[in-house]
């Protein structure tokens, strides 16, 4: 059995969305949409929620997709960190 960090973390949620905001130091904000199937009607619905995130170096720009990470509480309202960036706005 090793002993790595991702082994004592446990399983983290991971999110993939896009970037709304950029204005704030050290964070953005990533909407993450997924779509599920109604439960009587079998039509899917489309929910979106916004998530706060750290991205300490500023790497990120509003409409680049990206990939984060669930992690400690980092402020009142930023819980995930950035992972990857996965495609640049044009």
């Amino acid at each position: 059995m090793s002993n790595t960090a991702q082994d004592s973390r446990g399983k983290q949620k991971e999110r993939t969305g896009k970037v709304i905001s950029a204005k704030m130091e050290k964070t953005i904000v990533v909407q993450v949409e997924r779509r599920y199937q109604h439960p009587l009607y079998k039509k899917y619905i489309k929910r979106r929620k916004n998530y706060s995130v750290d991205d300490p170096k500023g790497r990120c720009n509003e409409g680049d997709t990206v990939r984060i990470i669930e992690t400690r509480p980092i402020s009142k309202t930023k819980r995930w960190r950035l992972s990857a960036i996965l495609e640049r706005a044009k």
